[in-house]
């Protein structure tokens, strides 16, 4: 136990050094998992949560609202479009395979709106036991991974420009962190509008949640809003307002970039060898055949829009 501390911390702080890049933070997190297994994990899911909201929000102070916000604007349409879509998709799929009723649809919200956050938002309102929420967010976990890999090679392979490359990765990467890491590795431009338009969409978990409620009847389900959003736009919006604090913004979205780093650090930590053998076959076919649908979809629109 003293051993595997030493290198989880060992490597938490490389993780803070130049070197450390999220995909490469995600893959030493993984090998972590593999080797040594996690000794905090019972606190990794709490602190990867608010671990990440608070560096989306530092992101913000890198952002002038001005600037992203027409490119949030035009990524509205697909992403109403690609949520319906994937919904539907999802429950048609997931009845093919034979897959549990509600692990089919936790599966589908994830890939919908924003992985892990979806599936936990959703999750107490359908009363998904912990086997179904444990094999959701496990293959939603895994497609994130391979994501933050294989999306930014796809993109400088189909030519994308940086703009696109943004709206691409936030209408089909699953989890917020996953899309801000691959945009990162894409470049500062495709930074800014994946996390505008991701986060815009993330804010669907609200009246998904709501309607998910309402279809069963359930008016007194608790539905958490996603307060950090807010924060990520007053970032933005004080950087349009007050551009003279140059370099405070600058220290400030230096140091998030870390936290993210270290989030995906922490996420790979957390995928353990029990983690892909809860996943299966089903949920998996299905998570994998929603994500090329959404994934083939969007590319085909973002391809066509001029950014």
């Amino acid at each position: 136990m003293v051993l595997s501390r030493l290198v989880f911390w060992s490597a938490l702080i490389f993780c803070l050094t130049p070197w450390a890049s999220p995909p490469l933070a995600l893959g030493l997190g993984l090998v972590f998992a593999m080797t040594c297994g996690h000794p905090y994990k019972k606190h990794n899911s709490r602190v990867v949560k608010y671990l990440l909201q608070a560096s989306v929000v530092g992101l913000g102070f890198g952002m002038n609202f001005t600037e992203v916000s027409s490119a949030g604007r035009q990524g509205v349409f697909l992403t109403i479009f690609s949520i319906a879509g994937t919904l539907a998709a999802g429950y048609a799929i997931g009845r093919l395979l034979a897959v549990s009723r509600k692990t089919s649809y936790l599966v589908s919200v994830g890939t919908a709106i924003c992985g892990g956050s979806a599936i936990a938002a959703v999750a107490p309102i359908i009363e998904a036991d912990e086997r179904e929420v444990a094999v959701a967010l496990g293959t939603v976990f895994i497609l994130n991974a391979i994501a933050l890999f294989v999306f930014p090679w796809l993109g400088h392979i189909g030519g994308l420009t940086a703009r696109q490359f943004g709206l691409w990765s936030a209408i089909a990467i699953h989890d917020t962190s996953s899309v801000v890491g691959a945009a990162a590795h894409y470049g500062e431009e495709s930074l800014k509008i994946a996390t505008t338009v991701k986060l815009t969409r993330a804010l669907w978990i609200v009246p998904v949640a709501l309607a998910t409620a309402i279809g069963l009847q359930k008016r007194d389900a608790r539905i958490s809003f996603p307060f950090f959003m807010v924060a990520f736009v007053g970032a933005s919006i004080m950087v349009s307002l007050l551009p003279s604090f140059h370099s405070i913004y600058a220290g400030m979205v230096a140091t998030a970039r870390a936290g993210l780093t270290v989030t995906l650090f922490l996420i790979g930590t957390g995928l353990s060898r029990q983690t892909f053998k809860a996943v299966g076959l089903g949920p998996v076919v299905q998570g994998v055949m929603l994500w090329l649908l959404i994934s083939g979809a969007a590319w085909c629109a973002v391809r066509n829009i001029s950014l």
